[in-house]
């Protein structure tokens, strides 16, 4: 069994989605990857855009629970989640301190009772950590093919 993170905090911090760092998608900029998330539950770009620019990852987050979903967007939510932990780890930082984790087993553990994107009291999906994790390998293995 692999050592595990559990939890997204203190020195971790920067795995959660509520962490500062900024991104560019769909024509904007996002400060965190709950901005850009909860804004790609919408078509509608003016709804996305106000969205970037609440000043917290918490008030773009209820903002996200107030929109329209988009008619795809249960198809679509884990895609979107993967393009936007892609963006985050594109710089050099946050990217090398994804990495250090290795080989730890990322665990988005939570006490508000997110099941799908994370563990709850033991149970749940832990989308995030995966997500996250499958993140990592994918730039191990470009760092690997940089070497040969």
């Amino acid at each position: 069994m692999k050592p595990k993170i559990e939890g997204f905090f203190s020195e971790f911090r920067f795995l959660s989605n509520f962490y500062p760092s900024l991104i560019f998608t769909s024509g904007l900029s996002w400060p965190t990857v709950e901005h850009a998330y909860q804004a790609h539950k919408t078509w509608n770009m003016e709804e996305r855009k106000k969205i970037s620019q609440l000043a917290t990852p918490g008030q773009a987050k209820r903002a996200g629970q107030k929109l329209e979903l988009r008619e795809d967007w249960e198809e679509a939510k884990l895609n979107v989640m993967k393009m936007l932990i892609s963006r985050k780890f594109e710089g050099a930082p946050l990217r090398q301190a994804l990495l250090e984790t290795h080989p730890f087993e990322l665990e988005e553990t939570n006490n508000w009772g997110d099941i799908f994107w994370g563990v709850c009291d033991g149970v749940g999906e832990n989308h995030l950590g995966k997500i996250l994790m499958q993140e990592r390998e994918r730039i191990l293995k470009l760092e690997e093919n940089e070497l040969i």
